[in-house]
């Protein structure tokens, strides 16, 4: 297959990336407030693009890449599995959509951070929940690039290091000069681009392997396991529960999905994104599995099984397709590692930096320390992504579970329920975090669940327990999040 004919599209794709972050910054630029601008998009966002930038900043390396390989391995069991994640858009802004808006408005607040700060008023909170933040986006982000630079090395004969160059030069470029609003445009960009890789490649992949039907016989005459919902035993009916508690339940406390909730334009584009955002999460997840346990029947003897999807892609398509179609899991790469980038400037610089060392920095100096901290974040991660870790789809997971078991708590108790306070947040964080890091390290499954099960249980518990002890929040701090 012509090679120049398959890199075409994905250059194209790239400069169209960059062209983006040109446009919105010129409108950033021009914004009265640069933080704002820079890391909310001036809540402008519709229905359509907020679907879009929720969609593309959930779905990952690990759904366009890992996932898929481990379905190839363990086959329709990973694919049910994996359908968990569907009702994130859905979940995620009717639980805390409209509440978190009013409250962001009202407090006129920037990023998750300011909400924690006005909930709780505690700066030690905000210190850590910021720390555990950067420490677990850089896991999250390193996976990403990993993945991303594995996509071109299988595309492009190109050495691991040279894609790693490519990719990560773009998204650091287009992330520090265009900020949010870049962002959630690339974001939308990507999301129908990776809709219809997902359908390209699943249609062709049925008519090569002459039906759905004959497809399953080959992969029951490989193994009939992979066609049971348990996969023969291979995944254990404890961690499918936890998967339901870290993909399911605990995905209202990742801050890279919850911050669109404080962005959109209003209660109409909440709830188109909702609807639009379910349907396309449904297809994205489910076509993607599918095509990894299908690809066992078209390739049974394949050993990199994380280069399933761009392989079958190279196989099966004509070379001008198949480089728009690697633009799919490209574009789903690149757009989780976009939001992450832009939420771990925010942190360092709106909530470390000008709340605790230089309250009265003035917005050009925060512009131009904003666009730097984003810049340097994404020159760290590439450095440690030059080694590569293998199965980056468990290196996203061990990042969402850390995500989640730090901010689930404070965020979702925070906003619900009156008697939550600092003393049980910030006890909250500490015994889950050191409950999940400590099972990780020692390799330890409490009754094979995964250890976002026993982490997340620990916080809940402790948060509950330590805010009787703590000091009651304010009348001001209760009207402000419960009356409205």
């Amino acid at each position: 297959m012509d090679k120049t004919l398959i890199i075409i599209p994905i250059i194209i794709y790239l400069i169209a990336m960059l062209f983006i972050a040109y446009r919105v910054n010129n409108i950033k630029n021009n914004s009265k407030s640069f933080t704002n601008e820079y890391y909310l998009g001036s809540r402008s966002m519709g229905g359509f693009v907020l679907a879009m930038t929720i969609v593309a900043t959930y779905v990952g390396a690990s759904s366009f890449i890992g996932g898929p390989g481990i379905a190839y391995n363990l086959g329709l069991g990973w694919v049910l599995l994996a359908c968990i994640q569907v009702p994130t858009a859905f979940f995620t802004l009717g639980i805390l959509g409209k509440k978190l808006s009013i409250i962001s408005r009202k407090l006129n607040a920037i990023t998750i951070f300011d909400v924690l700060k006005a909930r709780y008023n505690n700066s030690f909170l905000n210190v850590l929940a910021s720390i555990m933040l950067i420490i677990f986006f850089i896991s999250a982000i390193v996976a990403q690039f990993i993945g991303g630079a594995r996509l071109f090395e299988a595309v492009t004969g190109l050495s691991y290091l040279m894609g790693l160059i490519i990719f990560s030069s773009v998204v650091i470029i287009y992330t520090t000069f265009g900020g949010f609003r870049a962002v959630t445009l690339t974001d939308a960009i990507q999301a129908v681009i990776m809709f219809t890789a997902t359908i390209v490649l699943f249609v062709v992949i049925l008519k090569h392997g002459n039906g759905m039907e004959n497809i399953m016989m080959k992969i029951k005459d490989i193994n009939p396991n992979l066609l049971r919902p348990d996969s023969g035993g291979n995944i254990a009916k404890p961690f499918i529960m936890s998967f339901w508690i870290l993909v399911g339940i605990g995905i209202l406390g990742l801050p890279a999905t919850t911050i669109r909730c404080m962005a959109f334009k209003d209660t109409k584009a909440m709830h188109n994104a909702m609807i639009i955002g379910t349907s396309l999460v449904g297809v994205l997840v489910l076509g993607m599995h599918l095509v990894g346990v299908m690809g066992r029947a078209v390739i049974p003897d394949l050993q990199e099984v994380d280069k399933i999807i761009p392989i079958l892609a190279l196989k099966n398509l004509y070379p001008i397709l198949a480089g728009v179609f690697i633009g799919g899991p490209l574009a789903a790469v690149m757009s989780t590692v976009d939001s992450l980038l832009i939420i771990s400037s925010s942190t360092l610089i709106k909530d470390l930096y000008v709340t605790y060392l230089d309250k009265n920095a003035s917005e050009g100096k925060i512009k131009k320390i904003s666009m730097w901290t984003s810049f340097l974040i994404g020159l760290l991660v590439f450095i440690l992504s030059i080694k590569p870790i293998s199965l980056i789809a468990w290196v996203n997971l061990f990042a969402l579970g850390g995500q989640e078991i730090v901010f689930f708590c404070p965020l979702i108790l925070g906003l619900y329920w009156k008697g939550a306070n600092a003393t049980g947040a910030i006890a909250s964080i500490f015994t889950g975090i050191i409950t999940y890091l400590t099972l990780e390290i020692l390799k330890t499954k409490i009754l094979g669940l995964h250890n976002i099960v026993p982490g997340l249980t620990v916080a809940i518990i402790v948060f509950i327990i330590a805010s009787y002890f703590g000091k009651k929040s304010d009348e001001k701090t209760i009207k402000i999040f419960f009356e409205y």
